[in-house]
């Protein structure tokens, strides 16, 4: 039997299969984790080389009727695949390395402070309607989400931009009011999508690998290549087909019948029978990825903090993470900042399953007895049915008694989510703390889904976006991670790691973990093997 070591080098060499490497792996004693590492770093090397051709045919979850092209109004994963990985670009792209790479900016770079930012753009960039991509299209796109009267879920975002200034056709430069060492990653956010200055942003115009044909809200869309894309080594695909399917059941039949070629959200029941059809193959990522049940602070009785805390500790998440990941994760500590982030708070003892905290705290909040409504949908995330049944089982062996109300599908992001008082909530995560807890922590969010507001939280916010000293910013980081675990309006009781399953004729690169199927850029980055 061949060395590990001679067993990579095949493979690195094409001259050993993916499913031949793994089994081989495991026979040599190499763990599922080292071997999975191994592949994702090497599958680019392994796959065909890419080449153009095909329609892409993705069966997706997270899409609704009520859905519309706006990049501003973009929720969940159909309009995010449609409109960031098909139609738009940013000015800032995040590689599958967490890094910040040009985009429709060609470069960038600051004043000493952070608070000034310039950017070059890439010449000779054209929209779908052939307009030519300059400063004015750029500064019009950001403005969309800027200002008193929008709607923009990224307006908390873009709010740290006090001026945006046309130095010439090709170049801008922002004035922060205040300094932000991570400003890059923002332009990156999937909301801030570049239109044409004469754009109404629900055309689909954009400069995107592919261009619009037909699009039907939360049902279908269609798109074909751009021959005139700016990037030649992406787009593989002559078209792209992308099909709202929220049951998971139904996408994977879709995929095992080959009605689609790609889908998101495994079935983790039965990830494990996916893994063995022939002709299937399951992709991973660990990233930021994962699952609250959001409490709005605002009202009784969870702007109680002894009930958020009651519920806290009622929560069994081992239990959670075995059953309702099938250990495709890891637990969380009532915070959303990942392991992945840099700035990490791994010095916070993990909360765990309590009962007499749990019931300390119910007692202290005078509500013993009482019956929390708990809403929530498979739309939320695959297994938060689950979840949410054996929340109820665990708290209700300490007297925490939880109704669950399960809500369709269709119609959950904007029906039950911010609308509910408690709710399941999925959360792709964010690259940086900053971005994260600007997104839904910060005061006045769009997105604060738990309408919590602290003003501590919201003062480190600031000060650590912008300070400079590696050490201070960590620590500060670490004390806002503090505060959202003891006194935020969410339980977060796992961190979820990405599974989508692709027809093995599906080839890809290294992925990117920023977001689920490969940062949302599957149909621009990946190929059909010949």
């Amino acid at each position: 039997m061949i060395g590990l070591e001679l067993l990579q080098k095949l493979f690195s060499e094409g001259k050993v299969s993916r499913r031949e490497f793994i089994s081989q792996a495991a026979a040599l004693g190499a763990t599922a984790a080292l071997s999975q590492s191994f592949l994702a770093s090497h599958v680019f090397a392994a796959s065909s080389q890419p080449q153009r051709g095909g329609r892409l045919r993705i069966g997706i979850s997270g899409g609704s009727t009520t859905d519309t092209i706006d990049p501003a109004a973009s929720t969940d994963m159909m309009n995010q695949i449609i409109i960031n990985g098909q139609l738009g670009n940013c000015l800032v792209e995040v590689d599958h390395e967490n890094n910040t790479v040009p985009e429709l900016a060609e470069s960038w770079d600051s004043s000493p402070d952070a608070k000034t930012w310039n950017f070059k753009l890439r010449k000779g960039v054209e929209f779908h309607n052939g307009k030519t991509m300059d400063a004015d299209d750029v500064i019009y796109s950001l403005n969309h989400h800027r200002g008193e009267d929008t709607k923009s879920a990224a307006k908390v975002i873009v709010d740290s931009i006090a001026e945006i200034i046309k130095e010439d056709k090709y170049s801008i430069s922002f004035i922060l009011k205040s300094a932000n060492a991570d400003f890059p990653y923002l332009l990156s956010d999937y909301h801030l999508i570049i239109s044409p200055k004469t754009s109404d942003f629900t055309d689909g115009v954009f400069s995107g690998g592919y261009i619009l044909k037909k699009y039907e809200p939360g049902v279908r869309c269609l798109t074909v290549r751009n021959p005139n894309y700016f990037k030649s080594d992406r787009a593989f695909f002559d078209e792209v087909e992308t099909l709202g399917i929220n049951d998971v059941n139904a996408r994977t039949n879709a995929l095992k019948t080959g009605q689609i070629d790609m889908m998101n959200r495994c079935e983790l029941k039965t990830v494990h029978l996916l893994k063995r059809t022939k002709g299937i193959q399951v992709l991973r990522q660990n990233g930021f990825k994962h699952y609250t049940f959001a409490m709005q602070c605002n009202q009784a009785p969870y702007s109680n903090n002894d009930v958020r805390l009651a519920l806290k500790y009622g929560v069994d998440r081992e239990q959670m993470l075995k059953t309702v990941l099938r250990g495709y994760g890891s637990v969380g500590n009532d915070h959303p900042i990942s392991s992945a982030n840099r700035y990490h708070a791994s010095e916070l003892p993990q909360r765990q399953f309590d009962p007499d905290k749990a019931k300390f705290h119910l007692k202290k909040a005078g509500l013993e007895g009482e019956m929390f409504k708990f809403h929530t949908s498979e739309a939320a995330f695959s297994g938060a049915i689950d979840a949410a049944v054996m929340y109820k089982e665990s708290a209700g062996r300490i007297g925490l008694n939880i109704d669950v109300v399960r809500e369709p599908n269709d119609g959950y992001w904007s029906n039950v989510w911010m609308k509910k008082p408690w709710c399941a909530v999925f959360w792709g995560g964010r690259p940086t703390e900053d971005m994260m807890f600007s997104t839904a922590y910060a005061a006045d969010a769009a997105w604060n889904d738990t309408s919590w507001k602290h003003d501590r939280f919201n003062e480190l916010l600031i000060g650590a976006r912008a300070e400079l000293d590696q050490t201070k910013r960590r620590a500060m980081y670490v004390e806002m991670q503090s505060i959202v675990r003891d006194e935020g309006g969410v339980v977060v009781p796992m961190f979820a790691a990405d599974l989508a399953a692709t027809s093995d004729k599906v080839a890809h690169g290294p992925l990117a973990a920023n977001w689920e199927l490969d940062g949302l850029r599957a149909p621009e980055r990946w190929w059909f093997k010949s």
